[in-house]
């Protein structure tokens, strides 16, 4: 009767606890109650950060195959469901970089209209993630990995701007291979070398304005500069560079993708990617924003519904997925951004170019935004970290190159898995050269018979990359009458270590050792005896909790064998 009372008052107290949770994931005032104080800064930030967006989103837009219109339609939706959902205060999501890289293979493949339908789909599948809590996994992503990772994305964003350098008509679907490196050698093999000299020009003029512009005052938004000059002088100039072309003035109706349960299907392995990535790098994002400045604490798995519900919203408006924008977030931080405000009304800045200037923005050229782009994928690059990587171990420093060798050769979210696969391996060899297993010498004053007695003391962690080495050098153990196992310093134990000390103690006994187990701790006892090891043992008084009882004990044996000899 006790049990059911007890089991019928649990219930309400765990639904309490699983409506909590799920209240955790949703916006509260608590998020805008530090605006109080904040809001002029914020306001100030969000205008700042719409600014620095602008051309992104409008580059972003035309280098995923897709247009410049669906890239700004993504950084409005996307950027305000982001900040009202997300887990962080201060996250400015929209296109990224590295979604690029994902999306162009899926335009080539299944054409522009199948974007908007992978968007919802990948927005489906991060929202999942993030209701089932997690959010966390991110941490599991070695930091050499993470930075090969964005070694390999900036590579592959700088080279898909070749193609609107060299001619002043954009490749279509399927003319190009879908690897940025292979791309970027066709173009430049079909180049218009009439139009790349005006196309440079208009790089460089950018180029210029974005390293130079934050050296006179560091709030100059140096691409807007030299997206405006670069427009000025097209405009002014019988120049042939190539246009973004005619915007609507305001954004598109919402409405579901259509699609047939066999397109569904054709498409979950590209949803599934582009997920993984939107994911990954909106966690990272988010981590680095906490560390830039006092801006409060973030929660990955609110982060992942607002990300998810972002990218639903975004394709609901014929946009493409997105992530949080590591970029456009510190400049958030940096001018002064402090709560949701202020990614808000960037996306409301966004929205106002939109409404009230879309035709001076389709007259920018795309060899500008391909400028752009440009300089922010080496911006993306640190030399100092790529240094630090190399120069750390050997493991380190594979992984970090292999991840960027495959990001660029063949697919991102298999680069991120190899990566982890190496840096896993590596890890568990290192973990494994840790266990320790040695003979130590009796301790107090030697008796008679003493050389017949063998200590092995087990140190570390004793798992499966371990346990052959464990095995041969116990088992190797000769001349003795007794092994006495210590393990009171054994730390993480598996099975298959278990396992390994169940066969040292058969192993020993069938040669007529004797064998005694000093130390058991109590996190590993049960494990001993669900896997043998403590039933393997001729007697159970030969397990002992003080060394000097096991040593007394098998001297006592010695001394038997002595006798009977």
């Amino acid at each position: 009767m006790t049990g059911t009372v007890t089991s019928d008052a649990a219930q309400p107290s765990r639904a309490r606890r699983a409506a909590s949770a799920a209240l955790a994931l949703l916006p509260a005032p608590a998020d805008y109650r530090p605006a109080r104080r904040t809001w002029r800064s914020d306001l100030v930030a969000g205008v700042t950060v719409g600014i620095v967006a602008l051309p992104l989103a409008l580059g972003f837009g035309v280098s995923s195959g897709l247009t410049a219109e669906q890239g700004l339609v993504t950084a409005i939706v996307a950027g305000v469901i982001a900040a009202v959902f997300g887990g962080s205060n201060v996250q400015v999501s929209g296109p990224t970089g590295a979604m690029v890289v994902v999306l162009l293979p899926i335009v080539a493949t299944h054409g522009a209209g199948a974007v908007a339908a992978v968007s919802v789909l990948a927005g489906i599948v991060v929202l999942v993630a993030g209701a089932l809590r997690l959010g966390r996994a991110v941490s599991f992503i070695p930091w050499p990995v993470i930075e090969g990772f964005t070694l390999g994305i900036a590579v592959i964003i700088f080279l898909q701007q070749v193609p609107l350098v060299v001619s002043p008509t954009t490749p279509h679907a399927g003319e190009h291979s879908s690897n940025a490196v292979v791309a970027a050698v066709q173009s430049i093999a079909g180049a218009d070398w009439a139009y790349v000299p005006w196309a440079l020009g208009a790089v460089a003029i950018v180029a210029a304005c974005m390293l130079f512009a934050p050296r006179i005052h560091r709030s100059l938004p140096g691409s807007l500069i030299g997206i405006v000059i670069v427009a000025v002088l097209a405009a002014v100039l019988p120049t042939p560079l190539a246009v973004i072309g005619a915007l609507p003035s305001s954004l598109p109706a919402p409405a579901l993708p259509m699609l047939d349960l066999g397109a569904l299907v054709g498409l979950a392995p590209a949803a599934l990617t582009v997920a993984a990535l939107a994911a990954i790098e909106s966690l990272l994002s988010a981590r680095v924003a906490a560390s830039l400045a006092d801006t409060g604490p973030y929660d990955p798995d609110r982060e992942l519904v607002g990300q998810g519900l972002a990218s639903i919203g975004s394709g609901m408006f014929g946009g493409m997925p997105a992530t949080g924008a590591i970029a456009r977030t510190a400049v958030n931080v940096r001018s002064g951004g402090r709560t949701r405000i202020a990614s808000i009304t960037h996306a409301v800045v966004l929205l106002l170019i939109v409404l009230v200037a879309s035709g001076p923005v389709g007259a920018i050229p795309l060899a500008a935004l391909a400028g752009v782009l440009m300089i922010t994928a080496t911006r993306m690059v640190h030399a100092a970290t790529v240094r630090s990587i190399l120069h750390s171990t050997r493991a380190d420093a594979l992984a970090f190159v292999i991840t960027a060798v495959i990001t660029v050769s063949f697919d991102l979210i298999i680069a991120v898995a190899i990566g982890m696969l190496c840096a896993g391996v590596f890890a568990i060899r290192n973990l494994s050269r840790a266990t320790g297993v040695r003979r130590e010498p009796i301790p107090g004053a030697p008796e008679p018979g003493d050389e017949r007695i063998a200590i092995i003391r087990f140190d570390g962690p004793l798992f499966f990359a371990a346990a052959d080495r464990v095995f041969e050098t116990v088992t190797h153990t000769k001349g003795v009458s007794v092994v006495i196992l210590r393990m009171s310093q054994l730390e993480l134990v598996d099975a298959t270590g278990a396992r390994v000390l169940t066969e040292i103690v058969q192993s020993l006994e069938r040669r007529g050792v004797t064998v005694l187990i000093k130390g058991v701790q109590p996190g590993h006892e049960e494990l001993f005896r669900t896997v043998g090891v403590l039933g393997s043992l001729r007697h159970h008084n030969h397990l002992f909790a003080d060394l000097a009882a096991a040593v007394e004990h098998a001297r006592s044996h010695v001394e038997r064998e002595r006798r009977a000899a």
